[in-house]
């Protein structure tokens, strides 16, 4: 029953507050002047990574907690976790784990879904921070992510910290 309420709230707020999720356009014919061709908007369905990343963007603004999955407080692969839990894709609950998982991808080729892996220790040699894909434009890559300091946030990968903790790209989700 909890977790049928749980679902019941993220399916509310994804419904009204998903104001930064991109617009589902109509498909339309209209017909102009001879300098312009006919043009058609196509409908674009929702893909799985794009409910994933939606779902994420819910919990922005929440307190850091190491080992946290709720929206009392959460950790970078405790956000990543949950929201793919969320949309019944079972990944590993640590992102040393979650690094194991899929395939790595050029940076050219990253997109909206796909997890970014970062090494944020100084003494420690192996992933512990993850983030998901949020928007790529420009060569910009955006992630949404859990940091100690300022909870859950959407950053930029061209930010110099993030761009030298970053190890490798991976595509969790088959190609929809």
């Amino acid at each position: 029953m909890i977790k049928k309420l749980l679902f019941l709230i993220v399916l509310a707020n994804l419904m009204i507050s998903c104001g930064s999720s991109r617009k589902v356009a109509n498909t339309k014919k209209r017909t102009t002047t001879s300098k312009q061709k006919t043009k058609s908007t196509a409908t674009k369905e929702a893909t799985i990574a794009d409910k994933i990343v939606w779902t994420a963007v819910t919990y922005k603004g929440v307190p850091y907690k190491y080992g946290g999955t709720t929206r009392n407080g959460m950790d970078c692969s405790g956000l990543i976790h949950t929201s793919f839990k969320l949309r019944n894709v079972e990944i590993p609950r640590t992102s040393y784990a979650m690094y194991g998982e899929g395939y790595k991808i050029p940076l050219r080729e990253v997109r909206r879904g796909d997890l970014l892996f970062f090494i944020t220790a100084k003494r420690k040699n192996r992933v512990n921070h993850v983030g998901l894909v949020t928007s790529v434009s420009n060569n910009d890559i955006q992630f949404i992510h859990s940091t100690s300091s300022k909870g859950v946030i959407v950053s930029s990968l061209s930010q110099t910290y993030w761009r030298k903790a970053f190890i490798n790209a991976k595509r969790i989700l088959r190609d929809e």
